[in-house]
């Protein structure tokens, strides 16, 4: 059935290499195209064109090419407004002043106020509707954090041998997607007992250790609210930093796909640098996806809440009780914690969770790899992906990025419907 959808959501009918490496978790997969097919091709307040194009927008935020190549040869094959690929400045006025969001909702998404929202929907003659605008960041958070997600597991583009369209893909050079889809333990000849591999068993081990200790922990004390707080705090804080420091001076690379892309400067890591404030807590009781969020949408665009929250489920409950060589694991503590953590980078609080369980199932190498993915993924290396939980398989890599997208569409969302709430209010 994966497959059929996946070739009906393919024009070319082929199954690119997003869709095989999501494959490696054929219950996610399907509720992934699912919501994407409907997003894209079902009945919604945005014609069919806008659709796409406001994909490439949101894609182009992150230099994505795999997946601006992708819509662009969507919008080819509509044939309409194809002027519009030659840039921004041939789109109309009411498109492009979706820049701003896009570009808040892509790197700072807690700046996003009920003004930016009035600002869009009482614009005169280039007015969108809720519904409209709805759609549309949800299109939005959908492809930043599906930037993510290719950028993460070094999803290559298609090369168009026709080059149909004249919009040339470009290939991430120290990266390679050829062994991802086959599933092996990445530490590759276990019986030899080099250092490192004995190194990542032990890592292993550790890692298995701390979660039993925190787990028996849990069962016997709780700290107190001001204490979560503060641990809440402490990790938001050493968060902004994690990371930071390795791409000082990095030059971002003329991108080719900068017709799409207005302010092409702003990003995530300038306000961790220059001491900025960091963001505000923003506290999940008082604006949840399933408490407020996810009613909003549905009553705006429906279904396409249903849809979401079932991909959201889908790729938090996703388990298959082992970590690495492993069986009967519980890796709920794990998964949570890389969720959660995602959402506290974005400023995000859940009174109930410890966040002095990130600091201990976190390792340093993994917060550099999750806020790299996460924050500014066009960064991300071959190293970095090699350099985190090297006793595991790939497929379990594969699902920390399906749980890190997922979060960080979350944490977009939150903030968007939070401003659209307090517009409507």
């Amino acid at each position: 059935a994966n497959q059929l959808l996946a070739e009906a959501y393919s024009p070319s009918g082929q199954v690119d290499h997003l869709t095989q490496v999501m494959g490696l978790h054929p219950h996610y997969l399907e509720s992934f195209l699912h919501s994407q097919f409907y997003l894209l091709r079902m009945d919604g307040p945005l014609p069919l064109h806008c659709r796409h194009f406001i994909a490439i927008m949101a894609a182009a935020r992150h230099q994505c090419s795999f997946l601006v190549s992708l819509h662009v040869r969507e919008f080819y094959r509509m044939g309409v407004c194809l002027d519009w690929l030659k840039g921004l400045q041939y789109v109309p006025q009411r498109l492009r002043n979706l820049n701003e969001i896009n570009k808040l909702l892509a790197h700072r998404p807690w700046l996003i106020t009920k003004e930016h929202i009035q600002n869009l929907v009482k614009t005169g003659e280039h007015s969108w509707s809720l519904a409209e605008l709805v759609h549309a960041v949800v299109i939005l958070a959908h492809f930043h954090a599906l930037a993510s997600f290719v950028f993460g597991s070094g999803i290559n583009p298609q090369v168009d041998t026709q080059n149909t369209n004249g919009f040339q893909a470009v290939l991430i050079s120290n990266y390679c997607t050829c062994d991802l889809a086959s599933d092996h333990h990445l530490d590759r000849d276990l019986s030899s007992s080099s250092p490192e591999t004995t190194d990542s068993v032990s890592e292993l081990e550790a890692l298995m250790d701390r979660m039993k200790r925190l787990q028996e922990e849990r069962e016997e004390d709780e700290a107190s609210q001001e204490e979560m707080a503060t641990r809440f705090e402490k990790e938001k804080k050493e968060s902004l930093l994690v990371g930071s420091g390795d791409l000082e001076d990095e030059v971002m690379p003329t991108s080719k796909v900068s017709q799409f892309v207005e302010d092409a400067t702003f990003g995530y890591q300038d306000f961790a640098r220059r001491g900025e404030d960091n963001p505000p807590t923003f506290r999940a009781q008082d604006y949840s996806w399933e408490d407020h969020g996810f009613s909003l949408v549905n009553r705006l665009y429906s279904d396409i809440g249903l849809l979401l929250d079932d991909k959201f489920r889908t790729a938090c409950d996703l388990t298959y009780y082992n970590m690495a060589s492993h069986e009967d694991v519980d890796t709920t503590m794990l998964r949570r914690a890389l969720f959660n953590y995602v959402h506290c980078m974005y400023g995000i609080r859940y009174d109930d969770y410890d966040y002095g369980e990130v600091n201990q199932l976190l390792e340093r190498s993994l917060k550099v790899y999750i806020k790299t993915v996460t924050c500014y993924p066009e960064r991300t290396t071959r190293r970095m992906y090699d350099s985190y939980w090297r006793q595991f398989r790939h497929s379990e890599k594969v699902h920390v990025n399906l749980l890190l997208m997922e979060a960080r569409m979350q944490a977009e969302l939150l903030y968007a419907l939070r401003a659209i709430t307090r517009y409507m209010t």
